[in-house]
Parts: structure tokens; C-alpha cells; sequence
């Protein structure tokens, strides 16, 4: 964990020099970021609309709060209402030749970024990158796909959007408070109450009434079985833990230690970890520390950058973002209700 991340999160004592020093660079950040959104609220820069029902899912801070799996579950659920469900994404890490850059069966995590192709791989939808989301969704609509769902697009004002999600770690939270740099925050704890859902990914380490409202929903990441990088074999968690006691771990997502933390929960005896930074492009390398006669268990989304040089003992855990039922038909409620606004739409316009 780099160490401007102890500090936002973790109170490092750093903090007392680092904050200080960037408080001039949030300032700046606060009102640079403030003239862009009152010039898309007051009609100084246009908004664009796709020809389809936009639903973008972010956060109001940096990365690792749980954005792909609910992503994935979304997909799940426009599939069940009969949308046929596109994804797009900014593919941070990619070098795609040009973009927007439509994912394919050989696309790699070079290409496509690590989180996009793991969403591809995961739901088989059309899901293309690309800085400018209007040519992004663009490509989608020529793909047949008549909903979007807009990966980590929070910030990006000019797509317009019908539905907007928020993703929360619940253990994390908000960090110091404070916006970049000198805090995690991309934009204002108050930003949540515009959102039309905030989800808290896990258990709140803390009470926090902002946290607190009609548009809260809860979930958890679950996991059933560990898959082998180098066979794709799948096996139930029971199965493996009955076939190895111990396990070393590695990480390269927003917060490692959640990882290991999970891993712990369900069970795994921890041997050795590491963690890396967020889209951590990895090499057989990094990993000589770590015996060949020890599972070396990873993330599904780790696990996409590895393949190319995955060992017999590389495994990773997929998971799920898995909702109460309740809070489950609150997304559908709203998805549904896109669904009739854009019929109506089209009724009235003829398209």
C-alpha cells in the first residue's frame, strides 16, 4: 500500500507533513471541478444523451470500493428484464491501438485494462473502452445493445445518465474526507444524496449518518469455489481447503488487506502475502518469492493479467456481489422503470 494511502485511510502519521502541503492542490482540485459541473448544471457545456437508457456506476472516491462485481450483477439483472445490456469503461491501463475499442475473444489486459476484460469474460456482453463515452456508447447501439451501463463513469457529466449508482466500502468509507490529493475524495461526501442508489459494499467499520437514508442498499462479495489460472478448473471451496491447509496470496486491487481479510474469512490458512498497487501489470517475477508447492491464490481480476504465464499452483476466487432481496427488487424497481421511460420515449418520438 503506497503510503498517500495510509494517510487518507489508515491516519499514517505522515499525515501531519503530506496534508498540510497538498491542501493548496485540493483547493485548486475543489474549484476546477466545481466551475465544470455548474457549467454542465447551467447549460454552459451540453450534456449529450444516448439513444438508450444510461446507467452509470461509480464512486465518489479512488478505486477498490466494488464497482466490477456490481456491474456484473447489473448485467445479470437487465438480462432478466430483457435488455440486452453493453458495457463501457475508461480501460485504465489499456493501449489499445485506438479506441473506442470494442472487447473481443482475444483481447488482452494490455489491450483492455484489467477490469473491462474481466467483465467481458464474466458476462459476455459487448463492452467497449475509451475516453469519450458518447463515441463509446455509440459503438454499443451498432452492437444491437439497447441499455448502458457506464463502469466508473461518475465524473464523465457530459454522457448523460438515467440512472446513477454510487459504490461505498463500507470499511473504508471516505477516508480523512478530504478531496484529492489530500484525501481520496474525487468529489464531495455530499454528492450521495444526488444519487439515485448508494450501495455499501460490506459491513460499515463505523456508524455514519450519511450512510443513512431510503436509497441505501447493502451487499456482500460472495464466493464458492477457487478456479485454476493454468487448467480453468473450478472447485468448490470444501474441495480445496480438504486438498491444501495453506495458501500464499497476492493483490493488486484499490486495498489488498480486504483480500487477504476475505480470504481469512472463509477460512484459508494464510502462508505468505503481498499486496501491489491497483492495476499492478504483472511478471512471472513478481512472484519468485512465493514456492511452487503452495496454491498462490489471487483476484479474478490479478487472475486476467497472469494467464500468460500462470503456474500449475496460480488459483483465483471469482465473487459476487449478492444482495437481500429487498434490496435486489430496489434495482430492478429502477431498472424496470427505465425500461418504460425509454418505450414511452420512443413511442412519443418514433424511434
Amino acid at each position: 500500500m503506497r503510503l498517500i494511502e495510509k494517510v487518507w485511510f489508515y491516519k499514517h502519521p505522515a499525515r501531519f507533513v503530506l496534508v498540510p502541503i497538498l491542501i493548496p492542490f485540493t483547493l485548486i482540485f475543489f474549484v476546477l471541478s466545481s466551475i465544470r459541473r455548474w457549467m454542465f448544471k447551467l447549460g454552459l457545456k451540453q450534456q449529450v444523451s444516448a439513444d438508450m437508457p444510461v446507467v452509470v456506476v461509480g464512486n465518489i472516491g479512488i478505486g477498490g470500493n466494488g464497482k466490477t462485481p456490481v456491474v456484473i450483477e447489473l448485467v445479470k439483472l437487465c438480462q432478466s428484464l430483457g435488455f440486452s445490456p453493453g458495457v463501457i469503461s475508461r480501460g485504465y491501463g489499456s493501449n489499445a491501438e485506438s479506441c473506442p475499442y470494442l472487447l473481443n475473444k482475444s483481447s488482452t489486459a494490455e489491450e483492455a485494462g484489467d477490469e473491462p476484460l474481466l467483465i467481458y469474460q464474466r458476462t459476455n456482453v459487448p463492452v467497449v473502452i475509451g475516453a469519450d463515452r458518447i463515441a463509446d456508447a455509440k459503438l454499443l447501439d451498432e452492437q444491437g445493445c439497447n441499455i448502458v451501463i457506464a463502469d466508473d463513469g461518475l465524473q464523465h457529466y457530459k454522457l448523460a445518465r438515467d440512472l446513477e449508482i454510487i459504490v461505498v466500502d463500507g470499511k473504508r468509507q471516505f477516508g480523512n474526507r478530504l478531496l484529492l490529493p489530500a484525501g481520496p475524495l474525487r468529489e464531495g461526501i455530499w454528492r450521495l444524496k444526488a444519487a439515485d442508489l448508494v450501495i455499501i459494499n460490506g459491513a460499515l467499520s463505523t456508524s455514519n449518518a450519511e450512510l443513512d437514508g431510503e436509497n441505501i442498499l447493502s451487499m456482500e462479495l460472495t464466493a464458492q469455489s477457487v478456479v485454476n489460472l493454468k487448467q480453468g478448473l473450478s472447485v468448490s471451496l470444501e474441495e480445496f481447503q480438504s486438498s491444501f491447509t495453506k495458501v500464499n496470496a497476492i493483490a493488486g486491487i484499490g486495498d489488498p488487506p480486504r483480500f487477504f481479510s476475505t480470504l481469512s474469512g472463509l477460512n484459508f490458512e494464510l502462508n505468505k502475502t503481498k499486496g501491489f498497487v491497483d492495476h499492478q501489470k504483472f511478471a512471472h517475477q513478481d512472484f519468485v518469492e512465493f514456492e511452487d508447492t503452495v496454491p498462490l491464490l489471487m483476484t479474478e481480476k490479478d487472475a486476467v493479467k497472469c494467464k500468460g504465464f500462470a503456474k500449475e499452483n496460480y488459483w483465483y476466487l471469482p465473487v459476487n456481489a449478492a444482495f437481500s432481496e429487498q434490496d435486489k427488487d430496489s434495482i430492478i424497481t429502477e431498472l424496470r422503470q427505465l425500461k418504460i421511460n425509454d418505450l414511452e420515449k420512443r413511442e412519443t418520438y418514433g424511434f
